[in-house]
């Protein structure tokens, strides 16, 4: 598992309006396009600075594909990029906070000691 690839996705998409909506129309196949094309760039260099050895696992994928912000949580994500990215993308369906609201509520059931979300 890779907490910083999982935030360097969010962080990425969140960055770009074309990848905002691409991730929420087509989640997997910008799952599949930004692992094999983005994932193994280094943040914030020309695209020749690249690294080989970066990757989602299963439970990786499978959360990002579903927009599962819980699971994303629980794997290490930084809450705060979840949050962000996932406005960006739903809260247009949603009334005034609503889906802030939605967000938290989902989870709620999570306890003390939260997972560590330093990178």
């Amino acid at each position: 598992m890779s907490k910083y690839l999982i935030d360097k996705f969010l962080y990425t998409v969140d960055r770009d309006p074309e990848l905002v909506e691409r991730y929420r129309e087509d989640p997997t196949g910008t799952v599949e396009w930004w692992e094999a094309e983005m994932a193994n760039t280094l943040l914030n260099c020309i695209a020749d600075e690249r690294t080989t050895w970066l990757a989602f696992d299963d439970e990786e994928r499978r959360a990002l594909r579903e927009h599962d912000h819980v699971a994303l949580f629980q794997l290490g994500a930084h809450p705060f990029l979840t949050l962000t990215l996932f406005i960006a993308m739903f809260e247009r369906d949603h009334g005034p906070l609503e889906y802030q609201k939605a967000y938290g509520k989902a989870m709620e059931h999570i306890s003390l000691p939260y997972p560590d979300i330093a990178t």
